[in-house]
């Protein structure tokens, strides 16, 4: 039985603090890529640099995508000041009242370079403005510079990439973690570690098992557009972060999912409705194994399922989530043991994904 040891901790740590918004993901993925590569048959990219690791099993098809892609929200430059400050926009969704003196890390033509995002101090608004969230086209990214020149020595441009800074760290408690980027590196994670444990136990499974790491869907989800055609799939899994309930002010209709309490199967998103069939055998196989998971609806946002599921003529595809603390922010939390059985979830699907299970799907 899968667990989380002390290797893939140091993984998942690796991934996490490394830097990688959309469009810039190159940095993970060649961590991903050095480590994962010895697992795999066979390593595929498409032309967006979405990665694929591929797992021979009894049979060529069914092809299984399980994806988790590995873009974290960012930021870009889009100006420069005589002073010496950084004006910027987002990469992917970000709330404006979570920035505000947040660590970044601009990476320039010369390497990284820290820096704090920060306003017009308080002490000189008026009281009516000192009540107003402060919004994005009020700030700025401060590097420790005092003008233009200086930024050039630098290094740092227009169209230049910066993302949060924000060190892994387990709690007191040693269930739960703290990180940057677990949207959605944590899925990308699970699938690699679906087949790092595949090819240690030599546990033997009826199909072909891609495990692929996707790029820019904070963006559009444009890597799975992409992928979706380097994979050629027959069902896929998007292992994705979900919106955890259980934090103050949230009401059991807008988020139902809870941290420690497994994984959760997605039943609706506005990007995609699974499979019927595919989730009702999801939940078959969760039971049967004794994995625990949880049953949510998002009213809002998407996935990669979104476009995987509309390749050529279709593909039965659903979304297995991580309930997730502070998703889009500098700092989110999840449980070890959802993590845990998220992996064990993934092994005991692709075991039983056969020619016959996958063509059930497609049945009226």
């Amino acid at each position: 039985m899968y667990k989380l040891d002390e290797e893939g901790v140091k993984f998942l740590k690796e991934i996490l603090e490394e830097f990688g918004p959309s469009g810039f993901e190159n940095r993970v993925l060649k961590k991903i890529k050095e480590r994962m590569e010895k697992y795999a048959d066979e390593v595929k990219k498409d032309n967006l640099n979405s990665l694929i690791f591929v797992k021979k099993g009894a049979s060529e098809r069914p092809r299984i995508i399980v994806a988790g892609h590995v873009d974290e929200v960012g930021f870009l430059i889009t100006s420069i000041t005589k002073e010496g400050y950084l004006t910027f926009t987002t990469l992917g969704g970000w709330f404006d009242q979570v920035l505000l003196a947040q660590r970044v890390v601009v990476m320039s033509k010369n390497g990284p370079v820290m820096g704090v995002i920060a306003s017009k101090p308080p002490h000189l608004l008026p009281p009516a403005q000192r009540e107003k969230v402060v919004k994005i086209d009020s700030m700025y990214i401060d590097v420790g510079a005092t003008s233009e020149e200086e930024i050039k020595k630098l290094g740092i441009r227009v169209g230049d990439p910066a993302a949060p800074w924000s060190p892994f760290q387990m709690s007191v408690t040693g269930k739960t973690m703290f990180a940057k980027a677990f949207d959605d590196r944590i899925g990308a994670f699970i699938a690699m570690e679906a087949l790092r444990y595949l090819k240690e136990s030599g546990e033997k499974h009826p199909n072909t098992y891609y495990a692929a790491a996707t790029v820019q869907e904070e963006v559009g989800l444009r890597g799975a557009e992409s992928v979706k055609w380097l994979a050629d799939h027959d069902v896929a899994i998007v292992t994705e972060v979900d919106i955890a309930g259980d934090v103050p002010g949230i009401k059991p209709r807008e988020a139902q999912s809870k941290l420690g309490h497994g994984p959760s199967i997605l039943t609706y998103d506005r990007s995609m409705i699974p499979n019927q069939k595919l989730k009702e055998f999801v939940i078959k196989v969760a039971e049967e194994a004794k994995i625990p998971y949880q049953l949510s609806a998002m009213a809002r946002g998407g996935t990669d399922a979104g476009r995987l599921h509309l390749y050529r003529e279709g593909r039965p595809s659903i979304v297995i989530g991580i309930p997730t603390r502070h998703i889009h922010s500098h700092v989110g939390v999840v449980h070890k043991e959802d993590v845990e059985n998220a992996v064990r979830l993934i092994v005991e699907l692709i075991k039983r994904l056969d020619e016959k299970t996958v063509n059930s799907f497609k049945e009226l």
